[in-house]
């Protein structure tokens, strides 16, 4: 197969016709907007000399009777008459304000005729300009529906298809030079059914773990009951306890996996409505101070009634985890500062610790699921949280800004556009 470039393409016949058509509209305007300048240019050299004249002649303005009329034949005999019942209070002859006129028309219109002449095909080219890349497309669009494909080119596509796997990481080749970009978009396609594949697999060999440990706990209680805690009241009391704690850890983990999945498959739905920031970042703070005692909880507002568009319900359980995951990591008689504000022009609500921080490092993937950093392995969690967060903050367009440093604590921000 091969493309001949040296006959002319009908394509760029019809694209230079469009050019021309255009250009002519875009002249024509012009013209249009000279012609209404020059009268305008015309009218207010007369209305001046009038205007002028009356004021030489009566000194105010006086609500009488004006026209234009003429003494004779001729331009030369056009005069403005001002008057006032029966008495003429004013007769000018206009004919040098007409005359006036009429040269700096004729001036405008020699400029305006060098304008167009001298920005003629300036204006062309840069309308070719401005289409050249919808002319290379549909050039390229009518050669390509002119091609003709045998049989094998098609057994070539099916059988690349046909091969096609999600965990492939190879690239795909056709071998064929008129395939070049059926294949790009086949490679482009493969790569991202690639990293969706892993990135489930990824979840689900996470959640297989997660869930591993808890019902292994279980489970050992269970056979421990079954053999010992029958008649062992201590062993009785600490397997139950312990189930009762991995069964409300499994819970809550398998409740965190279900909206994740939720969220993943658009499934999860938003009401979104006029929010007070101030209100929301209130109730948590009472929140956490009645179900915390072992911190001290500041709430600073730093700008009264921001109002923000948000799904309420959602946002609040975004601040909780952040909030939930700043008392797991600070020490006991520590503050957690929480506060609410604006920043260039945005709206933000905060939440600040004096815990352990975080590396770097760590800050970088802390939005990951069941990504955990080494120090904080030893604090009951299940990774998903701020997963969950993350994934509320982006359905209402906003985003995070972390700032944490080992030892000292961490401050992260949600920033959402602001509604005035």
């Amino acid at each position: 197969m091969s493309l001949n470039r040296n006959k002319p393409n009908p394509q760029e016949r019809r694209m230079s016709s469009i050019a021309k058509k255009l250009h002519d509209q875009v002249v024509l305007q012009k013209m249009g907007l000279f012609f209404t300048a020059n009268i305008f240019l015309f009218v207010s050299v007369v209305v001046a000399y009038i205007a002028e004249a009356e004021r030489t002649s009566i000194g105010r303005l006086v609500l009488c009777r004006r026209y234009i009329t003429t003494r004779g034949e001729g331009l030369s005999n056009i005069v403005y008459v001002v008057q006032d019942g029966k008495k003429v209070l004013l007769e000018k002859n206009i004919n040098h304000a007409i005359i006036y006129g009429l040269i700096l028309v004729i001036i405008a219109i020699v400029f305006q005729f060098l304008n167009l002449v001298l920005a003629y095909y300036g204006e062309y080219r840069r309308i070719k300009k401005t289409l050249k890349p919808i002319n290379d497309m549909a050039i390229r669009v009518d050669e390509l529906s002119r091609l003709s494909f045998d049989e094998s080119k098609f057994h070539i596509v099916e059988n690349a298809i046909e091969n096609i796997s999600p965990a492939q990481t190879t690239q795909l080749s056709l071998g064929d030079s008129d395939l070049q970009g059926i294949e790009a978009a086949m490679n482009n396609m493969l790569k991202k059914m690639h990293e969706t594949y892993m990135q489930q697999a990824r979840f689900v060999n996470d959640a297989s773990h997660e869930l591993r440990t808890p019902i292994a706990v279980i489970q050992g209680y269970a056979n421990m009951l079954d053999r010992w805690g029958k008649e062992d009241e201590e062993i009785l009391d600490e397997s139950i306890t312990a189930i009762k704690n991995e069964s409300d850890h499994m819970n809550h983990l398998v409740e965190q996996l279900l909206f994740l999945a939720r969220g993943d498959a658009g499934k999860t739905t938003m009401t979104f409505e006029n929010v007070i920031l101030n209100d929301v970042m209130n109730e948590i703070y009472e929140e956490s101070l009645m179900i915390d005692e072992n911190h001290i909880y500041k709430f600073e507002e730093r700008e009264k009634d921001i109002h923000v568009k948000a799904d309420p319900g959602m946002l609040k359980q975004a601040m909780r985890i952040l909030v939930d995951n700043a008392a797991k990591y600070t020490g006991k008689g520590d503050d957690i500062i929480l506060s609410v504000g604006t920043q260039e022009g945005k709206a933000y609500i905060q939440v600040q610790d004096t815990g352990i921080g975080m590396a770097e490092a760590d800050v970088k993937h802390m939005f990951e699921r069941f990504y955990r950093a080494d120090d904080t392995r030893k604090v009951q969690g299940t990774g998903l949280g701020l997963s969950i967060a993350g994934w509320i903050v982006e359905k209402h367009g906003g985003y995070f800004e972390i700032l944490s440093r080992k030892d000292l604590g961490t401050r992260i921000k949600i920033l959402l556009e602001r509604v005035s």
